[in-house]
């Protein structure tokens, strides 16, 4: 009896294996953006500087924005067949759920509940940042621990909530937290002087105080509250999606490393430095088939929206308003964390 009872069990546990390897492969997030003949991409309510923008005409750029036109570059081998939907931090996961969007790309960190509880299913890192705090520079404080009894704006329904409890309660500090949920409302609410403090991830504080024009009059504290790998965010069981997402930006990535830019990946193309970039530039087979697209889809991303660092420069960098360092973001061999994966 104990025989067979095992055998049942095992039996009972293949099928469920089987019937979900079975639901893996058939996830349909390709086709579904094939057919539509559009990719539909977060954006934001309002202005996420440096991330997702957009102006009085209604134009979107920002490293979260080109991110998406590199993923549409990818499939469609058109960065224009893109359709930015603007949404809140709370809509997100609701936004990919129910199939509004077809990946997130927002600034977003990859957590456990998050995975494990909505079901989510996340690619490498694109950007690694940690959450600081920024203050009013008359208020004289030299860090965090200063601040007992003051108010700190957050943005709602983001990590920084929790990140910020856990961090003042190892302080053994109270604050009274003044939670916003658009980055505009928020960022009024701390410049006007209803927050003494405002916490938010580190990039974001940066350009704040720089686009205010009062650097000197603002300071963000050492304290850095957690780093947080923010990344691209896709349904799980579709792996193929997950996979394309991953490799749009592993090409990213591998073509800086390579020194092949949009201004000089033709010439490459032309003569293939190795076997390696002979395949990730559609030169010999390879490339797509087994993600579905096809072969010069690398080609055509780094033609049409860049490299890595060309993004980076453009969109947060020396090409842009706020000059920003690129810190750990940058290639495993220049001080950084970014590395592609191996095309063999």
């Amino acid at each position: 009896m104990k025989a067979m009872k095992r055998g049942a069990t095992a039996v009972a546990l293949m099928g469920i294996l089987l019937s979900g390897a079975a639901h893996a492969a058939g996830g349909k997030t390709l086709d579904t953006v094939k057919a539509r003949g559009v990719l539909q991409c977060t954006g934001h309510d309002g202005s996420y500087l440096g991330f997702a923008e957009v102006d009085d005409k209604g134009n979107w750029k920002g490293l979260d924005i080109d991110l998406c036109r590199a993923l549409a570059t990818a499939v469609f081998g058109d960065p224009a067949k893109l359709k930015i939907v603007p949404i809140s931090w709370a809509q997100r996961w609701p936004s990919l759920q129910s199939g509004e969007v077809d990946i997130v790309i927002k600034a977003s960190g990859a957590t456990l509940s998050r995975n494990t509880d909505l079901g989510l299913q996340f690619t490498n890192s694109y950007y690694l940042g940690t959450t600081k705090v920024m203050a009013h520079k008359e208020l004289g404080l030299k860090s965090l621990k200063d601040a007992q009894g003051g108010t700190i704006c957050i943005p709602a329904g983001t990590t920084q909530e929790q990140q910020v409890a856990a961090y003042t309660a190892k302080l053994g500090i109270k604050l009274e937290p003044v939670l916003i949920e658009k980055t505009e409302e928020l960022e009024q609410a701390y410049f006007s002087g209803r927050c003494d403090l405002y916490a938010q991830w580190g990039p974001v504080l940066a350009i704040a105080r720089a686009a205010k024009g009062k650097v000197e009059d603002h300071i963000i504290l050492p304290d850095e509250l957690a780093v947080e790998p923010e990344v691209m965010i896709t349904r799980q069981n579709d792996d193929n999606w997950t996979n394309i997402a991953n490799w749009m930006l592993s090409a990213l990535v591998f073509a800086e490393q390579e020194g092949i830019t949009s201004k000089n990946v033709d010439d490459i193309r032309a003569k293939p430095t190795s076997p390696q970039v002979a395949k990730f530039l559609g030169v010999a087979p390879g490339m797509g088939k087994g993600l579905g697209l096809s072969d010069d889809w690398a080609y055509n991303v780094i033609k049409k929206v860049g490299n890595y660092g060309e993004i980076f420069d453009r969109d947060l960098g020396k090409d842009s308003p706020y000059k920003m360092d690129r810190g750990l973001t940058n290639l495993w061999n220049n001080g950084g964390v970014l590395f592609p994966m191996v095309i063999d």
